[in-house]
């Protein structure tokens, strides 16, 4: 299969889960009639959970081209669909059972991550995502936390599969969990704790939360289709480690690019001891506050130069892992479509340090 033929493909694919979220979109106000009732749930709940659902989640995959699926839209290729092309092929089948229960797990998997964006800016009290207003600071935060509580119910209730449904509640909690020890490093305790810890101890914390929080992201989505598509269980787990590898990457890029101002560093975190950067160079009572200590910190360079390669070696083994159970080349390269979103600015970041590091 060549580049444009795999590109189609994925843009179809892609444009596909779009429009069948559209579908979810229009029938949400069922069969309400003009009412007082009505017209308080659209403005508490329908409208919120469009705004949630049509916000930006990370960053632009295919950019709109005439002419093709989508075309008018950015579009943003889905770990469900690359599982689908994997184990069952690019012929078209439209009528599958299995391409059926591939579509409705990719709605509940963009529902549920929208859900999740909509929980942590409230908890993370960021106003901003990825440049637009944060849910709730246009809707308010108890319509927010309604709508996300809401969002999560959906998507489990949409997927009518049982055997997703037992992979995507498995994630949930794991989000969960992974959000309860990340926003345990604000309290004093457990600040303590980890700048009394040795080094090796900090780095599995942080690892766990990671796994946890960030993996999940990565996780969710292709577990669930493997459970759709009732993947032998050797391949599952190959397939979980590589997203584990993908979920530690991604979260050092982040911790990473919040001390890199070419990367839009935002110098978040520090205080909180959930960035790997503050588990590494902090330590029991710095003498001034803890981003200042951080950002002059003689190891610092060295340090980002060493974690940037890290999550580059990271993401390079979770990929040869993916590409291992690849049924084919153009299944290898649906994949490297999209993964590579981020995956670019992380071996992008791990040259920028590099050179930094050369001059």
């Amino acid at each position: 299969m060549d580049a444009t033929h795999l590109e189609a493909v994925v843009r179809r694919d892609a444009a596909l889960l779009e429009d069948d979220l559209a579908v979810f979109l229009g029938g949400l106000s069922g069969d309400l009639k003009d009412s007082v009732y009505a017209a308080a749930l659209e403005r508490s709940l329908y409208t919120p959970v469009a705004d949630a659902l049509g916000s930006k989640v990370g960053q632009q995959a295919l950019p709109p081209a005439a002419g093709a699926p989508g075309g008018r839209a950015p579009l943003r290729p889905s770990m469900v669909y690359w599982a689908y092309r994997n184990y069952r092929g690019f012929t078209e089948e439209p009528d599958s059972a299995d391409l059926a229960v591939i579509r409705r797990t990719a709605v509940a998997v963009r529902i549920l991550l929208k859900a999740a964006v909509v929980l942590d800016d409230i908890q993370d009290g960021s106003a901003v995502r990825y440049g637009e207003p944060a849910l709730h600071a246009t809707h308010g935060v108890p319509v927010a936390l309604n709508t996300g509580s809401w969002l999560i119910m959906a998507a489990l209730r949409h997927v009518a599969d049982p055997a997703v449904t037992d992979s995507l509640v498995g994630s949930v909690g794991r989000g969960f969990t992974g959000q309860a020890a990340d926003m345990a490093t604000r309290s004093a305790e457990a600040q303590a704790e980890l700048l009394a810890a040795s080094r090796a101890e900090r780095v599995r914390f942080w690892e766990s939360v990671a796994a946890h929080k960030t993996g999940t992201l990565f996780w969710m989505p292709l577990d669930a289709a493997l459970a759709g598509l009732r993947v032998v269980e050797e391949e599952r787990r190959t397939l979980d480690e590589a997203m584990r590898r993908l979920g530690l990457a991604s979260q050092l890029f982040n911790d990473l690019t919040d001390v890199v101002p070419e990367f839009g560093g935002a110098n978040e975190d520090f205080d909180g001891l959930s960035n790997r950067v503050s588990l590494e160079l902090l330590g029991p009572a710095p003498e001034e506050d803890a981003r200042s200590y951080v950002l002059g910190h003689p190891r610092l360079p060295g340090l980002l130069r060493d974690l940037s390669a890290e999550a580059a070696e990271l993401k390079r083994s979770a990929k040869e892992l993916v590409h291992g159970v690849c049924r084919s080349e153009a299944s290898a390269a649906y994949f490297d479509i999209t993964i590579d979103r981020k995956g670019h600015l992380i071996d992008r970041l791990c040259e920028t340090l590099r050179q930094r590091g050369d001059t």
